[in-house]
């Protein structure tokens, strides 16, 4: 039986390459997002940081095969 944390791990892995990809993708085409800091793109910040954390809650909420 797998933890919660362990799909918690896939949601936030999948959303964050979504959002990075998406961040990227209006990087690349020079948008830049009218929020108060949109200079600083938060889209590739925000998916970076929810792949990076979705990577770490598989990776620690894994079980070994015995």
């Amino acid at each position: 039986m797998k933890p919660i944390w362990y799909f918690v791990g896939i949601l936030l892995l999948a959303i964050g390459i979504l959002v990075l990809g998406a961040g990227l993708v209006g990087l690349a085409s020079g948008e830049v997002s009218n929020t108060v800091l949109g200079s600083l793109h938060p889209r590739v910040w925000w998916g970076a940081i929810m792949t990076v954390a979705g990577a770490l809650f598989l990776l620690f909420n894994r079980k070994s095969v015995v």
